[in-house]
């Protein structure tokens, strides 16, 4: 796949950005707020000088990124946020829908859902030092979109942010980006997390991104994922060999001559957060991982559901079925807008220690 084929041509499409600087995405409207003549760093310098870079977000209130009339498709998000990232919720509305097509805890969107800085270099997803968060997801919408971010924290944040796309007519056969988030905190003994479930329509899975707290001794990804689409039943169509092997790692992502997990980070799959037991209050072990079906997208016609089991080993060589924390973020296009998404859960139940 070469991403840069026919870069060179031109295009019929307009380009646009929305940030706290130009907050309507319009043409010759960025740098025009004013500023104080008794505060704030501009005061001396005038208009255009860098005067609302950023918004503060109230404890308990929903802060509007974008609200933008048209058609077209957003290229780029780059945001970075003060406040603690899991409790703040992420929306994303699609041609005027009252229901988000996607409701995720902005942390994880951006695949840090540990509320804890790592760097991670993918295609679709990039987390930069400084805690610096983007997506590169293509976005298409046919009458305008709708972002917004919830602040369920304690205390006020302050959020910077730019949203670039592109204004204009889309292919016909553009689908609808689509995220939802579940967490399974413990696991149930012997049931599966469940990444997706309930999506009816034609499209594909573009893929998945996973906060996983271990509660066992011991290695804990042997189970398997499944894919259980167009009318699957009991056994699923597609079905995995791994955990390991589903995020494109093998034998434990284990680095054998220094006898650790080993971090990486690659275009389409990675453990790119290891957070180690340290002696003391953090005691235990959690992984953030994600893989991306880019290359290999799982299309469906009809339904999709997505699950992975949670297993270990016990004495006799025998699995033992664990009782994790697992978060997820199911990615994914369909040509019709999905807004069913489950409940998310409580401020308390989102939240990680």
């Amino acid at each position: 796949m070469n991403l840069m084929q026919g870069f060179s041509q031109l295009s019929k499409m307009e380009s646009h950005s929305i940030s706290p600087e130009n907050p309507a995405g319009s043409r010759g409207g960025g740098a025009k707020a004013v500023p104080s003549l008794s505060e704030g760093a501009a005061r001396e310098l005038g208009k255009g000088w860098k005067v609302q870079p950023c918004h503060s977000i109230e404890v308990g209130q929903t802060h509007t990124l974008a609200d933008f009339k048209g058609e077209g498709v957003i290229r780029q998000i780059w945001l970075t946020l003060s406040g603690n990232w899991r409790m703040h919720v992420i929306r994303f509305y699609w041609d005027g829908e009252t229901k988000p097509s996607v409701e995720v805890p902005l942390g994880d969107f951006f695949c840090s859902g540990w509320n804890k800085y790592s760097p991670l270099v993918s295609i679709p997803v990039c987390v930069n030092p400084g805690s610096a968060f983007n997506c590169y997801w293509e976005m298409p919408f046919r009458k305008g979109f709708r972002i917004t971010v919830e602040n369920s924290s304690l205390e006020r944040s302050t959020i910077f942010y730019q949203i670039n796309f592109e204004v204009g007519r889309i292919p016909e056969n553009s689908c609808y980006f689509h995220a939802q988030f579940r967490r399974s905190n413990p696991l149930p003994y012997k049931e599966v997390h469940t990444v997706l479930d309930n999506v009816k329509g034609k499209g594909h899975y573009a893929g998945t991104y996973m906060a996983w707290g271990v509660n066992n001794n011991g290695w804990w990804g042997e189970g398997e994922i499944k894919f259980y689409m167009d009318g699957d039943a009991e056994y699923p169509t597609i079905c995995g060999t791994g955990t390991e092997d589903y995020f494109c790692g093998s034998y434990n992502f284990e680095n054998k001559e220094k006898r650790e997990y080993e971090r990486f980070t690659t275009p389409h799959a990675g453990l790119h957060q290891i957070i180690k037991p340290d002696g003391l209050y953090v005691s235990q072990q959690r992984f953030g991982l994600y893989r991306w079906h880019i290359c290999d997208p799982v299309h469906f016609k009809e339904d999709l559901k997505v699950t992975i089991q949670a297993l270990g080993w016990r004495s006799g060589g025998r699995f033992l079925p664990l009782q994790d924390d697992i978060s997820s973020v199911a990615f994914w296009y369909q040509d019709t807008i999905f807004t069913d998404l489950p409940a998310l859960p409580s401020k308390d139940k989102l939240e990680v220690i």
